[in-house]
């Protein structure tokens, strides 16, 4: 298209010199002065002009659909290979049929049950009394005054809130958490260890465990290629440990637990997958969860000093989850710690093994999951690092404070000669009884059905049973594009209402075929869950067959 006239002179009122648009300005000025022709002439080589300098958009473009900025193909690829099976497609269709179920669709189940995360509460877990009634009177302070509450509940308020900014919950506190209670953990501590000592500054509180297990693992991982960090962690394992690597660009290397010995953790199977990952990453960490999730294993001393002396001998950096440490049930299983089995073996290791243990509000017999609390305690752990973990803490300011209140109640809870005490100690042994007794029934009924195996419930909050799935299951479940024992979830939660959460999503050696199920609902629901789910394998078996 070429102008009819002769271009616009520079001198022409409000024209503009802008590169190679001077001209476009000069034709605009003119068509504002009358001149359509000179308009619409510009409107189709400023778009042209526009389009072929950087970052030019073409006038078509800019009034159309906007292209997004984030999309799949343009955001991180590390978060796109992050997967957690406790809350994926699985949940997402239990939450689809509840729904369902409001809206008065028909189903062959009349509720949905959500066995498939240990959330205690949700499952009807009632809280511990004294832990509410501090949470309470820190909330609402003019709670104090109330004749309601005892009166050891409301000096723990008192001392808290004393520690708090301005006396409130609502307050920031230290990155680190309140300094009295960071101090209530240490003595905690060495109450568990028998009197080694632990020091309030080697001592972070996190939202949960979850926080400080990822923050520990940021500090691990560097590198690039085959000198990229590779951390060892334990399969079947927990998710998040798999999500937070993956997250991270890190290497997952797989140690797989012994099913066939109650999911032991052997030293030698440690070695092998050490040895096979030395030759595409450089392993520098060992995460170990005691008691097991999701396997329910409870490592013995031994078992314990073997990993501890690996660990030195390979230089790794350990990382111990032990949030179910309250949870132990099997006649002679004890929970013993990493950092007492530690110092208790003496130097070199108990000066130079590096270690991070974590433990949280959310299990054990409080199951207080929403509260978000939890602690790290770093042994070893060369000083400078220390520093650089406590900025990284700072940037995302302080834990919650509810959280670290109910922390604390868990760490210094009432003493004998405290009014709370007696009803205390009542309802946290009956929440450990009710869940020894239900690892038990699980076990059995289990162990009971023909085609489903299950490993004794030791400890945590979780069985892992192994299933057998007929030939014609795994083949229907490859034309579906789903694991085999994903199909069966699947089928089991659309048939009976009952959501578990495949072993596909936790790790399982090949060819072997899980789930887990929480051991957490209520006795009365207990029984007959476990009855319909091993009446659906032989349904579903037969169909198979």
């Amino acid at each position: 298209m070429e102008y009819p006239g002769p271009p616009p002179s520079p001198s022409t009122p409000g024209f503009l010199r802008l590169g190679s648009v001077t001209w476009e300005i000069g034709l605009l000025t003119q068509a504002k002065m009358g001149d359509s022709t000179g308009l619409r002439f510009l409107l189709v080589r400023l778009g042209r002009v526009m389009a072929a300098r950087p970052g030019g958009h073409n006038l078509a473009v800019m009034n159309g659909p906007k292209e997004k900025v984030l999309t799949l193909d343009t955001m991180n690829a590390c978060v796109k290979r992050v997967e957690y099976a406790v809350r994926g497609p699985i949940v997402l269709r239990a939450l689809e049929l509840e729904q369902e179920l409001r809206q008065g669709v028909k189903k062959p189940f009349t509720e949905v049950i959500r066995a498939n995360i240990g959330d205690a509460h949700a499952m009807g877990q009632k809280p511990i009394t004294f832990l509410r009634q501090v949470l309470a009177l820190c909330v609402h302070p003019d709670l104090l005054n109330s004749p309601d509450f005892p009166e050891d509940a409301k000096r723990r308020a008192e001392s808290i809130l004393q520690a708090c900014g301005g006396h409130s919950l609502g307050a920031y506190s230290n990155s680190s958490g309140i300094q009295p209670i960071r101090e209530h953990v240490a003595q905690y501590i060495q109450r568990r260890d028998g009197g080694i000592p632990a020091d309030p500054n080697n001592i972070f509180l996190s939202t949960g465990a979850s926080d400080a297990i990822v923050t520990v693992l940021k500090l691990l991982v560097a590198g690039e290629g085959r000198c990229r960090t590779g951390v060892l962690i334990p399969i079947p394992q927990y998710p998040l440990y798999s999500a937070a690597l993956a997250e991270l660009n890190a290497v997952q290397v797989d140690y797989y637990l012994d099913e066939d010995r109650a999911w032991a953790l052997d030293v030698a199977e440690l070695r092998r997958a050490l040895c096979q990952a030395r030759g595409h990453c450089r392993p520098r960490a060992l995460c170990i969860i005691n008691p097991g999730n999701p396997t329910g294993q409870v490592q013995t001393r031994e078992c314990i000093e073997a990993v501890i002396r690996f660990a030195f001998e390979e230089q790794l950096f350990l990382m111990a989850d032990e949030v179910y440490q309250d949870n132990v049930y099997a006649e002679g299983s004890q929970f013993h710690s990493f950092k007492k089995v530690l110092m208790e073996m003496g130097p070199p290791y108990s000066t130079q093994q590096e270690l991070a243990s974590f433990h949280s509000i959310s299990k054990g017999y409080m199951g207080e999951c929403g509260l978000r609390g939890g602690y790290v305690e770093v042994v070893n752990m060369d000083p400078a690092v220390q520093q650089q973990m406590q900025k990284m803490m700072s940037v995302r300011l302080c834990p919650p404070l509810p959280g670290q209140a109910v922390l604390d109640m868990v760490v210094s809870p009432p003493e004998p000669s405290d009014p709370s005490f007696t009803q205390f100690q009542a309802e946290k042994q009956a929440v450990l009884a009710d869940l020894a007794a239900k690892a038990k029934l699980t076990e059995k009924v289990f162990n009971a059905v023909p085609g489903i195996r299950c490993n004794p419930v030791q400890g945590a909050m979780y069985s892992f049973p192994r299933i057998e799935l007929p030939p014609r299951a795994i083949q229907r479940a490859k034309e579906l594009g789903l694991a085999p024992d994903m199909f069966f979830c699947l089928r089991l939660l659309e048939e009976t209402g009952i959501c578990v959460v495949p072993g596909s999503g936790f790790g399982q050696r090949e060819g072997t075929y899980h789930f887990r199920m929480t051991i957490l609902p209520a006795a009365e629901k207990l029984r007959p869950l476990l009855e319909k789910l091993s009446q659906f394998h032989a349904k579903f078996t037969r169909e198979y067959s």
